[in-house]
């Protein structure tokens, strides 16, 4: 390609940073954004001065003939519109989690593949220094054999809209669409442990499911929000043991509320035949430090990455960057489903009290 790439972006919320990781990239241009809310659109793109708005986003499909999307709303309407993006020739950038389920999912990957378009989830914990560094890691065989995985994103009240901590949480009208299970597909643990579940499964080289045995809870968030008078009817806490068919174990908790010191606590670790390692955020905050565990001639050592400046793509421009050179994307739809179905076990087998079988 010698032209740049037309990229379209719909949600001003959190497609903000959509808009700004895109802008990164010498070869795309944001020509266009769509949202529902006039108002909202108009006050955001004061920031980023786009020249076309929509209230549609499939209107403006039709009309700007766009290479790139991303879409950046609710989680209920990532399927019509990531297919809608798709039919009219786009590669998509969905956010995380690809859909509410892993029938929606099969259908978004459906159309990508007819459509001969690319398909990739923002799973964004995956671009960063130390993410990149554990993966070198892992893939020169330091570890060995990875064998087990824990996984896990809690917060001591991190509900988003009302929460009391200012660490991470996202901004939303108190009852709004976070906690509706019909729009959300969920509660911490598909807004949350879909991060630390994607993480994981990337640097164990995604291995195929067998079976999940799970709990979720809400013991401190319906309380919270009946004292605020809003709706709740999805999960504070849930917690998955995963096992795949190679024999490892990943263990997963997410939480919005929970009774811990900490107001923001995320850690993935991975154990192996021949070392370990762990990645951990520093000071309750999205910085995060790693280090790796070996024995060598009889001695046990630890090995820490230091921070350095070193720049890694985002999600956004290795997006755009996959689809400038027309290679696969990093984070493929594909990977987004194994996810889902995933989020789907979970959810059935602390439903049921039982194993769920994959």
């Amino acid at each position: 390609m010698t032209k740049k790439l037309r990229a379209g972006v719909v949600g001003v919320g959190m497609g903000g940073a959509h808009i700004n990781g895109f802008n990164q990239h010498p070869n795309v241009e944001v020509v266009a954004l769509a949202d529902v809310n006039k108002e909202r659109m108009e006050e955001r793109n004061k920031e980023f001065c786009i020249k076309k708005l929509y209230t549609s986003a499939k209107k403006m499909f039709t009309q700007e003939k766009l290479d790139i999307v991303s879409i950046a709303v609710p989680n209920k309407f990532h399927k019509t519109l990531t297919i809608a993006a798709l039919e009219s020739g786009a590669h998509v950038l969905c956010e995380k989690p690809m859909a509410l389920n892993a029938a929606e999912a099969e259908e978004m990957l459906a159309v990508a593949e007819k459509n001969n378009c690319k398909l990739m989830i923002n799973f964004s914990f995956r671009f960063t220094p130390q993410a990149y560094a554990m993966k070198k890691e892992v893939e020169s065989g330091i570890l060995g054999e990875i064998y087990f995985a824990r996984s896990i994103w809690h917060r001591r009240r991190g509900i988003p809209g009302f929460s009391t901590s200012t660490f991470g949480a996202q901004t939303a009208k108190p009852g709004g669409w976070f906690f509706d299970k019909k729009l959300s597909g969920g509660g911490p643990l598909i807004d949350l442990g879909v991060h630390r579940l994607d993480l994981a499964l990337w640097l164990m080289g995604y291995p195929e499911p067998d079976t999940v045995f799970a709990s979720t809870y809400d013991k401190l968030a319906s309380k919270m929000a009946a004292e605020r008078d809003v709706s709740y009817n999805v999960e504070d806490l849930a917690t998955a043991m995963i096992k795949f068919k190679n024999g490892a174990t990943l263990n997963l908790e997410a939480s919005w509320a929970a009774n811990i010191k900490e107001n923001e606590m995320m850690e993935t670790r991975l154990l192996g035949t021949e070392g370990g390692m762990v990645q951990k955020n520093l000071n309750e905050s999205y910085t995060f430090d790693m280090e790796v565990f070996t024995e060598e001639n009889g001695s046990l050592y630890d090995k820490v990455l230091h921070p350095v400046p070193t720049v890694v793509p985002s999600s956004y421009y290795a997006f755009a960057e996959a689809v400038y050179n027309e290679q696969p994307v990093p984070a493929p739809g594909s990977e987004g489903l194994t996810v889902m179905r995933l989020l789907d076990a979970i959810y059935a087998s602390a439903q049921s009290g039982t194993p769920v079988k994959l």
